[in-house]
C-alpha cells in the first residue's frame, strides 16, 4: 500500500490512540480497543480511508 500519512498526521493519530486506550483501561471498558485504529494506521503509515479519495498529508519532496 502507498504510505499516505505526513508526520504531523502521524504523530497525532498516535497520542489520539494512546488517550483512548488509556480511558478504555482506566474506565476499565472494552472501548479502549478502538485507540488501536489510530495507533495501526500510524505504524503502517497508511490511512485506509484516504485512499479513496486521494488524500495525502505526507510531503513530497
Amino acid at each position: 500500500m502507498k504510505k499516505n500519512i505526513g508526520i504531523s498526521d502521524r504523530w497525532v493519530r498516535i497520542v489520539i490512540g494512546l488517550a483512548i486506550g488509556a480511558a478504555g483501561l482506566y474506565f476499565k471498558s472494552w472501548w479502549g480497543l478502538v485507540g488501536l485504529i489510530p495507533l495501526s494506521t500510524a505504524l503502517i503509515r497508511t490511512c485506509p480511508l484516504y485512499l479513496p479519495f486521494r488524500i495525502s498529508t505526507r510531503s513530497t519532496k
